[in-house]
């Protein structure tokens, strides 16, 4: 960043000093050149035009050539102190306006030069002072010229003055604040542009990380429900492989399926990452619910009140609500395997209601030592399962509730609105 700054700054001077050396160039040429413009109009004499060429040689001509030079190196350090350039070569064209006669107009060229420096540089209302002393500078100048020059009355002088120094500065002030006006726009849009796509780019990362958030609450729901099923069924296995080898042998068919089952989900899942693929989705509905429940790791039943039972299951909730409801019952399912093992578990879908679904989820208390069965590993997910439904629900508009039961086990309630309801 400092070497860039640096660059900037060594850049910048470099144009300084480019404009200075044209500005001497082009008035030491229009100087040098005065007997050749005079030669070229031989007619000028005859109709009262001064030859402006006559003068050349002369102290007044050797002294507005220095006052040129000296303007022109003032313009230098433009960007520094433009307030105080501009005055520097205001001041010194008043040196040769009582001995240059008619080519005293050349010493204007810096000092309008100065005024759009000073415009392009800095908010000309900055530096309103230095504006003002610069017009009076001028107008002093040039009437000073004109009454030593060609004896005209100090009103006339300072008519002419005025004039001039509306010349030099209004004029070459107003021009370039509307070049600076037209550059600090285009500088707007540029920013404008700039935060449109800073803008979207800040979306597209928040789209981003709701995606991971969403692969993120998948790829729990897969992993946790198989596996804990996996882990259960792994267990019981243990205990059943010398005792009733007939059921270890169903019950590593069943962790086989389950192994089976975890691999799919989880290739269609990468496969919905991939470009070069095109992966298969399985839906994920209260139609799908049942086929959930029986493959659970848990003992559980399903069930649907209903007052309309030749209508489908939910009809009216939204598929990514029906996709939440789904992930629910599944976690719900997996967190009763893992916590209260032997429960026995109901699932019951309540679609009477015209404006909504309620899903309850109900796992009696844990009765391991009457059915033997081991206990699942406690899980590190550190209750996310609970925070993933949580976002589920919030995402879709749904209520969701959860909380131990009055029978010692634990209810899930989900709550989804139907199209154009509230839970």
């Amino acid at each position: 960043m400092a070497s860039a700054d640096a660059r900037t700054d060594t850049a910048v001077r470099r144009r300084d000093v480019v404009v200075a050396t044209l500005t001497a160039i082009v008035g030491v040429g229009l100087l040098l050149s005065l007997p050749a413009i005079d030669a070229a109009d031989p007619d000028g004499a005859s109709l009262g035009v001064p030859a402006l060429g006559r003068d050349q040689g002369t102290g007044g001509w050797w002294l507005l050539l220095v006052v040129l030079l000296a303007q022109s190196a003032a313009l230098v350090p433009v960007r520094r102190m433009p307030g105080s350039v501009l005055v520097a070569t205001a001041v010194l064209a008043l040196l040769p306006a009582a001995v240059s006669g008619p080519l005293y107009g050349l010493s204007a060229l810096p000092v309008g030069v100065a005024v759009v420096l000073l415009v392009l540089t800095v908010p000309p209302l900055s530096r309103w002072a230095a504006l003002g002393g610069a017009a009076v500078l001028v107008a002093a100048g040039v009437t000073v010229n004109s009454s030593t020059a060609y004896g005209a009355p100090v009103v006339a002088g300072v008519g002419q003055g005025l004039l001039q120094a509306v010349g030099v500065i209004a004029l070459p002030l107003l021009a370039t604040l509307v070049v600076r006006s037209r550059r600090e726009v285009t500088t707007a849009r540029r920013d404008e542009q700039r935060a449109l796509v800073a803008e979207h780019q800040a979306m597209v990362d928040a789209t981003l990380s709701r995606e991971r958030a969403a692969m993120a609450r998948e790829l729990h729901d897969i992993a946790a429900h198989h596996l804990s099923g996996i882990a259960l069924m792994a267990g019981v296995v243990d205990r059943q492989i010398d005792t009733e080898p007939d059921k270890a042998h169903a019950g590593v068919r069943q962790v086989r399926a389950q192994s089976t089952a975890v691999l799919d989900d989880l290739r269609r899942l990468v496969g919905l990452l991939r470009d070069d693929t095109t992966a298969e989705r399985s839906v994920e509905t209260f139609a799908t619910i049942p086929a959930l429940v029986d493959r659970a790791p848990v003992e559980a039943a399903y069930s649907v009140l209903t007052d309309h039972p030749e209508a489908p299951v939910g009809a009216g909730v939204g598929p990514l609500a029906q996709l939440a409801a789904y992930r629910t019952v599944q976690e719900a399912l997996t967190n009763a395997a893992t916590h209260a093992t032997g429960a026995l578990c109901t699932v019951q879908v309540d679609d009477r209601s015209p404006d909504r679904v309620t899903i309850v989820v109900h796992n009696d208390a844990p009765t391991r030592a009457s059915t033997g069965h081991p206990a699942v590993p406690p899980t590190s997910s550190g209750g996310f399962g609970l925070v993933g439904m949580r976002e589920r629900a919030d995402l879709v508009g749904a209520d969701l509730s959860y909380g131990p039961a009055s029978d010692g086990g634990w209810d899930v309630r989900l709550v989804l609105p139907r199209d154009g309801s509230t839970p």
